[in-house]
């Protein structure tokens, strides 16, 4: 039986590391973040509906500049609806197929990396979430360290996001990654041989 886990968390709290280590392991994992980039690509539908949308986002290549519509959509509820309304179904749409693909190859076990998994209800078409968590304060010196932002900066990024808690009471799962590498490494092969085991 095949089974498409969820691998979610918060900002900081090193989603990325874990999917690098199940990698490592031979388990294949969907990255939702390059999806998105792929679904805006010049050629793409979604590429049309975001000039037609934001028509200054668009670089001097033709491409999307994220940065710009970032800053854009951010700072509007509104035009982040529409941007996730434009984007999130197509990144779905992709995620599923390659995870049909796996199922075909005859494979047990894949996961699905992507950060708003609860937020937009993707995590109960899954078999399971995984949900990495860190301590708040170990989640802002990360992201300061990694965007180059002040502490307050960091803040409102964190404060933006799902409390932690609440996605807690969706996962099935759990790593801690506020320890050192090795005790997550620890947790995570543990993770995937009980998955392996049980499907």
């Amino acid at each position: 039986m095949f089974r498409l886990v969820g691998l979610t968390g918060g900002i900081g709290t090193g989603k990325s590391t874990v999917a690098r280590m199940i990698r490592e392991l031979g388990v294949p994992v969907i990255d939702a973040d390059l999806l998105a980039r792929q679904v805006v690509e010049p050629g793409q539908p979604a590429h049309a509906e975001i000039v037609a949308a934001w028509p200054d986002v668009i670089d001097q290549g033709g491409g999307i500049d994220r940065k710009k519509l970032a800053e854009r959509v951010f700072a509007d509820p509104a035009s982040r609806t529409r941007l996730e309304a434009i984007t999130h179904p197509r990144i779905t749409e992709r995620a599923l197929a390659q995870a049909d693909d796996f199922r075909r190859q005859g494979l047990q076990l894949a996961f699905l990396e992507a950060a708003l998994l609860v937020e937009t209800g993707l995590h109960r078409r899954l078999d399971g979430l995984v949900l990495v968590v860190a301590s708040e304060e170990q989640q802002m010196s990360r992201v300061m360290a990694r965007e180059g932002c002040t502490r307050g900066q960091a803040l409102a990024r964190l404060q933006a996001q799902l409390p932690l808690e609440e996605k807690r009471r969706a996962a099935s799962d759990v790593i801690d990654n506020s320890g050192d590498e090795a005790a997550t490494q620890r947790q995570v092969e543990e993770l995937v041989r009980k998955l392996l085991a049980t499907s």
